[in-house]
């Protein structure tokens, strides 16, 4: 058996829970998720403006807290940190904590292969639209592919104390040390398939203990203390979801349930680098306190070709706020919306779109939202988008005169303008696996 602990759910989660998850008890590998799709293209920005960024740079820090501990306890780390530049990564790991033995795959940039890919007649069309890469060509920021866990597991077999990747799939950090351990196979399906799950289960750290969570939230204890997931692995593919003790928060079946219904589309199919699992063959049991046994799972073959993230530039936008205070404070607030839209067509402006939202009465529930006869305050908050930012900038002049010449009562105005930011949209695509060719570089 293993113990594989999750410690990030996100680049800007809990800066104590890996800290905690290496102090508070016995784990054989700390695995820290960083990414999501818009942080590729926020790495990417910054790594053009200085080739020695582009990485997740909370991490060296972090591995210089517990270095230490990692090196007493034989604690093997796996982050997804390197981002779109890895190697910087890895340097500044072992400025901060030397003496650590550090790999890094590589491979999973495709961002400079683009029209390489495109000269092979691989339009790398939009899985949702269905329309082709060229429509955006000149607007992508960065592209990665999605890697799996076996090219980490190749890095664990390296004797690392670190190893680091660029954009690997976020159950592949946990699944690595399962296929490094128990010597699983490209074709033990339902066993990757097990492997995957438990991943999904962790990937978002104390989402599946406790945090985050609908049920009996009232009643989840020492949230300010919340223990993060930890996977006991066996070497048949079960596993038992679990926490440090003495740690808040609660591992159960109806929490681990929640999680395991994240992001999620077709059950039967849930498609990664390593395999396809089958979720409604999950057989979840409590088998004590804040212990969740998962087992029986089943996995399919895994598909010929490997997703690619790709963020492109498509357009700006600029959103503002005012709260206006009872009583009227909706009306006050719908008549500030008119206003500021009778300005912008007066202008002669035009966006994408102009939406608004009123907080405290329908942000959250839109038109299903319960009536609330006259609530105490609403905050206002008007966004636009459009392809010129001229427009959006103009847009951005005209919130802020309301607090003289619109509705009475406005406040909430300290930051006056709101800032014009750059859209960074989404578009994944499909390229044939051969072509991802992934290697391992060791630094010490």
């Amino acid at each position: 058996m293993i113990r594989i602990a999750n410690g990030q759910g996100f680049w800007g989660d809990w800066l104590e829970a890996p800290v905690r998850l290496v102090e508070q008890g016995p784990i054989d590998y700390l695995v820290l998720d960083y990414l999501a799709e818009i942080t590729m293209s926020i790495l990417q920005k910054q790594k053009q403006e200085d080739p020695a960024l582009g990485y997740a740079r909370d991490f060296p820090p972090l591995i210089g807290r517990i270095a230490k501990r990692v090196r007493e306890r034989n604690i093997k780390v796996i982050a997804n940190a390197g981002g779109v530049n890895p190697v910087a990564c890895a340097r500044e790991v072992l400025k901060i904590a030397p003496g650590l033995k550090v790999a890094v795959v590589l491979g999973d940039d495709v961002y400079s292969r683009l029209d390489e890919f495109l000269a092979k007649g691989y339009e790398m069309r939009d899985m949702d639209t269905g329309e082709p890469i060229a429509a955006i060509r000149n607007r992508i920021q960065s592209a990665n592919a999605y890697i799996g866990a076996f090219p980490l597991a190749e890095a664990l077999a390296t004797g690392a104390n670190v190893v680091i990747a660029g954009r690997s799939t976020d159950t592949a950090l946990a699944l690595a040390p399962m296929v490094h351990e128990f010597g699983w196979g490209a074709s033990d399906w339902d066993k990757l398939a097990a492997g995957t799950i438990a991943g999904h289960i962790v990937e978002c750290g104390a989402q599946c203990t406790g945090g985050n969570s609908q049920v009996d939230w009232q009643n989840i204890p020492d949230m300010a203390n919340v223990g993060y997931p930890i996977i006991e692995a066996e070497p048949d593919g079960s596993y038992t979801i679990t926490k440090h003790a003495g740690t808040g928060g609660r591992v159960h079946s109806d929490v681990v349930k929640e999680q395991l219904l994240y992001e999620l589309g077709d059950p039967r199919n849930y498609i990664t680098p390593d395999c396809v699992a089958d979720f409604t063959s999950i057989h979840l049991e409590d088998t004590g306190p804040d212990r969740v046994r998962v087992s029986a799972i089943r996995g399919r073959e895994r598909p010929p070709t490997l997703k690619l993230s790709i963020s492109y530039s498509n357009g700006w936008k600029a959103i503002g706020t005012l709260v206006y205070s009872w009583p009227q404070a909706l009306a006050k607030a719908q008549a500030a919306d008119r206003i500021v839209r009778e300005r912008l067509a007066g202008l002669g402006l035009t966006f994408e779109e102009i939406y608004t939202e009123f907080l405290g009465v329908n942000a959250c529930h839109g038109p299903v939202a319960q009536p609330v006869a006259d609530p105490p305050e609403v905050q206002l908050r008007i966004g636009v988008r459009g392809q010129d930012r001229k427009a959006v900038d103009r847009f951005t002049r005209e919130l802020i005169p309301l607090v003289l010449n619109g509705p009475p009562s406005a406040t909430g105005f300290g930051d006056g303008r709101p800032p014009v930011r750059e859209i960074v949209a989404y578009w994944s695509a499909l390229v044939p696996r051969d072509e991802i060719q992934t290697r391992v570089e060791v630094f010490a």
